[in-house]
């Protein structure tokens, strides 16, 4: 294994599957290295002599190189976003799994681990395209009101009524929560 690496951490490499060790799989890089795809994070099933897509995640300082098979840091969001709105449009718009799922489940579903998962869940719900609830995603309808009627919506829009900031309690509009007043001792 040469020490200067011509390989850049989150560049897009052609992996063939070496060995599996007790680490996780070594694996061919381009054809020309050998990298290592640690078991804790790949989340399909993996066969010696298998050619896949992967990453370079990290070049060590001692010329090893660390892969994974999903894009790295907020690219796996932006796939992962796509994928589970895909998902949920064909699902009639609900998924029953949630931020609190098993890894598992997570891994199964979407090929990814629970910490990118909930990641793109934040991302979705921040961009209000997704509701959270207690058994579920569900997709955002734009010209619907979705957090009325069910009881079971914990999560549902609960920032996007009233006005943005805060403003409503800084005027002392109705319902503003009351002042508190210093008391001197």
């Amino acid at each position: 294994m040469e020490k200067n690496s011509t390989f850049k951490t989150n560049q897009k490499v052609t992996l063939v599957i070496a060995t599996r060790t007790e680490m996780g799989f070594t694996a061919t890089i381009d054809g020309t290295q050998e990298g290592i795809l640690y078991k804790n994070e790949v989340f399909q099933p993996l066969k010696v002599g298998e050619k896949i897509s992967g990453y370079v995640k990290k070049v060590r300082d001692d010329g090893k190189i660390d892969l994974c098979l999903q894009k790295p840091g907020y690219k796996a969001v932006d796939a992962l976003s796509a994928s589970i709105m895909y998902k949920l449009r064909h699902q009639k718009g609900f998924l029953a799994v949630t931020d609190k799922s098993r890894p598992e489940v997570i891994a199964e579903l979407f090929g990814v681990s629970k910490k990118v998962f909930k990641k793109t869940l934040g991302n979705l719900y921040k961009k209000r395209m997704i509701t959270l609830e207690e058994d579920g995603i569900r997709i955002r309808e734009k010209d619907k009101d979705t957090s009325a009627g069910s009881p079971n919506r914990r999560h549902a829009n609960r920032f996007s009524k009233g006005p943005r900031h805060g403003s409503s309690q800084r005027r002392g509009a109705k319902g503003a929560a009351p002042k508190i007043k210093k008391s001197r001792t």
